[in-house]
């Protein structure tokens, strides 16, 4: 009877615990919840190591707070910024509260000096981001969650190999995670020919420092502080179709030249410096430009380790004002409940709003939990539909003809809370026409959920799903 007493108390200490850690976010308490149920000492354990509050972290010293500072201020002097009651009207100003919440994000000023162009396969990504990395004459940095051994990886090596070689600064930053199939001779090739390599948050570090659940999801390139690339796609031969199972691959990647650009430098920086404690602070990564273009630029950073969760409140801000049409793509639906109830609010008004997921999912339990929010979305007016000539990688949000996004955060949870992502949010009109038009040929390539055939489904695979949403918070 004591012990069954001292393992009662353990199990409430255990329960109590994580919902005080947790009581800003019910759904990710109760997906702790029903794992402790199922595993009861192994999953506190798993919750230990897993899930402490990034922000605990310590704090970085005051010598880089003062130069990030500065930095910030050059910034402001270079970039040509966007200010209410500028001299061409926007559709975004008409929209006050929207426009005030994209004012007012910390270290996130709208630019109005840039050019944009898309690319919305590999082959053409790869091509750009490779041609650009080859014209470089200073530097070139890189950022990528995933870099794979394979032939595209293979030729990104080349290049920055012979770049570093020419005597161009070439660093790369990869997430410990997502290019954990990458080996200690691919990096030590890199090394030995001069180009400087950090690994973000390595999966044994990231374990024993509790932090393993908080992974780099960003894609950046940045050559000469003048060109920059962002958008959903990694480095691997899956991006160019290869992949067996998946086949045909559909991902939205971006160029950018000008004043956004200073904003992608900056995060790869601090980035750097989180993982190598270097400061990059010399004003040859901020260089001076010519102003060519007049498109408006946006870049919003999400992670663990900011005050706001700006990617999530943007996309609700967006959503929740949304006069005409609401159209997202993205590979991974786990919406939280604020999102979830903009949809339907959104839908049940009258707004247009159309869903593009795969219908051929590459991680079977995070496709499980998408489809559980689809039956009460559907219910409500929004039409879903699923991506049938391959996988679909695309993460972008358009509203009317005001706003439109790319970027790498999915519209998931994990993204919204967990990653270090990174988002372009565009304001001009032939723009987000251009991302429309894309959407709309996916549309084409695409199945339409039915809500009367997706109702018959069996009560097995209700089941299947309610499990993978009660976990969903956690992936």
């Amino acid at each position: 009877m004591f012990w069954l007493v001292i393992i009662l108390v353990l199990f409430i200490f255990q329960i109590a615990t994580i919902l005080v850690s947790e009581f800003r976010r019910p759904e990710k308490a109760v997906a702790w919840l029903s794992i402790l149920f199922i595993l009861p000492v192994i999953g506190f354990v798993m919750y230990y190591f897993l899930a402490k509050n990034y922000t605990q972290r310590r704090r970085v010293k005051r010598k880089t707070h003062r130069v990030m500072k500065e930095m910030r201020r050059d910034m402001a002097r270079l970039a040509r910024k966007l200010k209410k009651g500028g001299q061409s009207p926007r559709e975004i100003e008409k929209d006050e509260r929207l426009f005030g919440l994209l004012s007012n994000l910390p270290g996130a000023p709208i630019t109005i000096c840039n050019e944009v162009e898309f690319y919305h396969s590999g082959a053409e990504t790869y091509d750009a981001i490779l041609q650009a990395m080859e014209e470089a004459k200073d530097h070139i940095h890189v950022e990528y969650y995933t870099i794979r051994e394979d032939g595209i990886g293979l030729r990104f090596q080349d290049v920055m190999i012979r770049k570093a070689r020419e005597g161009v600064a070439v660093r790369l930053l990869y997430d410990g995670v997502g290019s954990m199939d990458m080996t200690e001779r691919y990096i030590r090739k890199l090394q030995e020919a001069g180009v400087r390599t950090g690994c973000f948050l390595p999966p044994l570090i990231a374990f024993i420092d509790k932090r393993l659940n908080y992974r780099n999801h960003r894609k950046i390139v940045v050559v000469d502080g003048i060109v920059g690339f962002l958008g959903g796609i990694n480095v691997g031969d899956e991006y160019l179709g290869k992949h067996k199972r998946l086949g045909y691959w559909r991902d939205t990647h971006m160029k950018m030249t000008g004043d956004a650009v200073y904003y992608l430098q900056h995060t790869f920086i601090k980035d750097w410096f989180f993982v190598k404690a270097e400061l990059l602070n010399e004003g040859r990564y901020l260089p001076e430009h010519d102003c060519q273009g007049r498109e408006m630029v946006q870049i919003v950073n999400g992670g663990p380790d900011a005050q706001w969760d700006a990617i999530l409140e943007v996309y609700f801000s967006a959503i929740t004002t949304a006069q005409n049409r609401v159209y997202i793509t993205t590979p991974y639906f786990i919406p939280d409940s604020g999102i979830n109830m903009a949809l339907k609010t959104a839908a049940i008004s009258g707004v247009d709003v159309r869903i593009i997921l795969p219908s051929v999912p590459d991680t079977r339990i995070v496709y499980l939990a998408s489809m559980s929010f689809l039956e009460e979305l559907l219910q409500a007016g929004v039409r879903f539909y699923l991506y049938e000539k391959g996988f679909i990688h695309a993460k972008m949000l358009i509203v009317d003809e005001k706003l439109a996004t790319v970027g790498t955060a999915n519209m998931d949870m994990r993204s919204f809370f967990s990653n270090f992502e990174q988002n372009a949010v565009l304001f001009d009109r032939h723009l987000i026409r251009r991302l429309e038009l894309q959407f709309r040929h996916d549309l084409k390539e695409s199945r339409e959920v039915i809500l009367a055939e997706f109702e018959r489904r069996s009560r097995w695979q209700k089941g299947k799903e309610i499990g993978a949403r009660l976990l969903s918070p956690l992936f």
